[in-house]
This record gives C-alpha cells, structure tokens and sequence, in this order.
C-alpha cells in the first residue's frame, strides 16, 4: 500500500520542526547554564573583593614618650581611635615615661584598656627605654626637659641632650629598620638634630619635627579673618623654627582658590599682627588656661603622620621641619620648617616658590637662630 505523498512531508516536517525545537532548547539550556555559571563566577568575585577589604591589616607599633603627660594623655586615645593611620588600621601602643611618672602611665593604660577600642590590638606602658622602642614603627617623642624660671638655654639644652642621646640609641637599637620618627619637644628642631646624630641609621628623611601646630594655627587666623569654613584655606607655610622667629608665609596660600593677600586686602595685617599672633599663640594658651596646648598638640601630631604616611591631598602641601638639603638656600644639615608634600610614605619639599625680600629676611633670621642651637647643642655634647 502506497502512503501518500502529502503525508511523507508532513512526517518529514514534524521531524524537522521536532529537530529545531530540540536545537533551540539545548541552545537556550545551554544559555541559560552559561549565564549562570557567569552569575556565580561573579559573586565568587564580589565575595573574595570584599574579603580583601575587609581584611585585616598587620597591626602598626606606635610609641609615644612623655606619655603620662598632657599632650601624651590627648594623643594616645587619638591614636587608638585611627585619627593618625586612618579608621581601618590597627595598632599597638608603646608608652614610654620616666619613673616618678609611672602610676600616671598605668593610669593612662587603664583608661585605654576601659575605652575598648576596636583598633587597638595591644599596649606597653614603660619606663624602660629598651623595652618602649622594641619594634617601632612610629615614635612621637613629646618627652624632654621643659625650660623652668631662672635656667638659662644651655642648661635646658644640657638636659634635653642627654635625653635625646640615649632615646635616639634606643631607637637605634630596637627600633624597626623604617621607623618614621617625629619630635614634638622643645626644642623641636635641635632636638630631632639630636636624635639624628645618635641614631645614624634611622635615615635623614625619617626624622622630622612637629611645625603642624602652627600651620594649623596659621590656617585659623586666615580662616577667622576670611570668614571662611577653615578647609577653604590652603598653603600657608611655616618657614624655619618651632619658636617665636618661625616665619608663617602666605604668599602662596589661597582662599577659595584666590590669593590671601587679595581676599583679605590688608597687608599690614598679614605682615604684623597675623605673623606676630601665630608665633605667640602658644604664649597666650598658657595665659589663657594656665597650661600648655595639649589637645592641638596631640591633633597636629596626628595630621604630620597621617599625611606624611597616606599622603597630602592634590594640590595641597603642609609644613613639616625636616633635614634641609640646601632648598631655598637654607643651610644643609639643619632640621628645618619647609612646605612639603607626601606620597607614598616620602616627603618632597615643594620648590619653586618665589621669595620676596621681606620672606628672605625672615627665612633667614630664623634659620640663623637654629644654627646657633645647633652649635650650642654640640658644645653640651663636649
């Protein structure tokens, strides 16, 4: 019996229309198989990105000496809270203070200890120099010998030689091979020279001293005077010594991106009053509150290490005193204030800059003050 034409073509259409269908649902199995493994492979991605954020940073070791005292009290807690390494970095806190000061420190170390902070991931309280400066990577020295009533400067200079001598052999000696280094002491400038010369290999660019406070201060008076949110203010420059002859510059300073000089429209200001208030601020806290600044202290501390360790902003540079190599014809061989940027853990003193005659006279006078510390601190070392 014959089958029909007509039917052997239908039989043979359904067997091809049968075999697309299969083709077009093994293509789209085959799609749909595909975007999931894609799927899966990039929440596999996204889960071990955010392992790696959230992954805990090898703890930093941060030493501070004077502890105990004012400033010692303010920083410690800042440290431990992240205002110096940033709010994701862990650190252990070595204090270090002298031994009447002791129960003070194991003070400090209890309310530390009852803060319970989750950055904090362990604490050396210490009057022992060796054992303070074990594995540092960070030292803020805030110890030294306050000038009293009645010492003349080669005797506050003999005291603080002696102890700048033998925290820099400590330091030498225990320390971590890249321990950055920050003297906040007066005198600030001499005293890191100190530190330098007994702790020859710690390099010349990781010791620096604290001339934050007053570029700090500087971008406060601007700030006041401008009425401007003080983050408005950038570049002022704090030239020379951590003393009454430092220099506070803004020739080169901007509020909102104009010039000082043309915002404020008073140059008799900005040549007198405003230098003179910078330089004497110190002078008139302790008038003020009868005691030293401590909690601007501590806060400009955490801003030197903070920049100088994660970096300064784009556009923007801070003060810091650090070794001159003969930039803007100041001395080599001094620690001296320049405007500095930091990238990268390194610090670069910004060149370039003009200076005018009454900046040259200034500059000047206080890097001279500075030589003659310096040469009085090797006469106290002989």
């Amino acid at each position: 019996m014959e089958i029909p034409l007509w039917e052997i073509v239908n039989v043979d259409q359904t067997l091809v229309q049968n075999k697309i269908w299969e083709i077009i649902n093994n293509t789209i199995a085959q799609k749909i198989l595909l975007v999931l493994i894609c799927v899966s492979l990039f929440w596999k991605m996204i889960r071990y990105m955010c392992g790696l954020l959230h992954q805990e940073k090898e703890p930093v070791t941060v030493l501070v000496t004077g502890a105990a005292g004012q400033i010692g009290y303010a920083l410690v807690a800042m440290i431990a809270r992240g205002a110096m390494l940033g709010p994701n970095q862990p650190v252990i806190l070595h204090m270090l203070d002298i031994e009447p000061a002791a129960e003070a420190l194991k003070g400090v170390k209890m309310e530390l200890m009852d803060a319970a902070l989750p950055l904090l991931r362990g604490i050396v309280a210490s009057t022992d120099v060796a054992e303070a400066c074990k594995g540092v990577n960070i030292a803020v020295m805030l110890g030294g010998f306050p000038r009293k009533e009645g010492m003349e400067r080669k005797d506050v200079m003999s005291k603080n030689v002696s102890i700048y001598k033998a925290q820099a052999s400590a330091l030498e000696k225990h320390a971590a091979a890249d321990c950055k280094v920050l003297v906040v002491a007066n005198p600030a400038n001499t005293n890191a020279l100190i530190l330098k010369e007994f702790a020859p290999s710690i390099p010349d660019k990781n010791i620096t001293c604290l001339t934050r406070l007053d570029h700090n201060r500087a971008l406060a008076q601007i700030s006041e005077r401008t009425k401007v949110h003080i983050t408005d203010v950038k570049n002022v420059i704090i030239w020379g010594n951590h003393s009454s002859t430092q220099y506070p510059d803004v020739n080169h300073a901007t509020v909102q991106e104009k010039p000082v000089r043309e915002v404020v429209g008073d140059d008799e200001w900005l040549n007198n009053d405003f230098i003179a208030t910078v330089q004497q601020r110190g002078a008139a806290i302790i008038k003020a509150r009868k005691l030293s600044s401590a909690l601007s202290a501590a806060s400009s501390a955490c801003d030197h290490i903070r920049d100088w360790v994660l970096g300064t902003p784009k556009g923007s540079w801070v003060s810091m005193g650090v070794y001159s190599d003969g930039s803007y014809d100041i001395q080599p061989g001094l620690i001296y204030s320049f405007p500095v940027t930091c990238e990268k853990g390194e610090w670069s003193i910004v060149q370039g800059l003009e200076i005018d005659a009454f900046s040259r006279e200034k500059m000047d006078k206080t890097a001279q003050e500075l030589i003659e510390e310096k040469e009085l601190a090797k006469s106290c070392l002989h």
